[in-house]
């Protein structure tokens, strides 16, 4: 596979992936940083260091953007919900072992 394909093919996956998070605005990032090691927030944070190697700055809030499809704050009033006594204890274990997250 040529450079060119593996990224289209690459971006096209992202893509795929945001539109499936979106959906999803029930999974909160705690549960996705629990299971997986990484959060919508990881992926904006990502998003924000590729440009960076692009020579293209982000802010925080616009890599944010980017990934949730709506300014950050707004998802948060619509979507994000308090995290349960065992979330955040589940939360802490994970951010504690530096092998569980990216």
């Amino acid at each position: 596979m040529d450079n060119k394909t593996q990224i289209e093919l690459e971006a096209a996956v992202l893509r795929k992936l945001l539109q499936h998070l979106a959906k999803r605005n029930d999974v909160q990032n705690i549960e996705l940083m629990n299971l997986a090691g990484f959060c919508r927030n990881c992926l904006g944070k990502w998003y924000a260091a590729a440009a960076r190697e692009q020579g293209i700055e982000l802010s925080k809030d616009e890599a944010r953007e980017f990934v949730y499809g709506m300014p950050y704050d707004d998802w948060k009033e619509r979507y994000q919900r308090e995290a349960t006594a065992e979330q955040a204890a589940a939360f802490q274990k994970v951010m504690a072992d530096p092998d569980l997250t990216s």
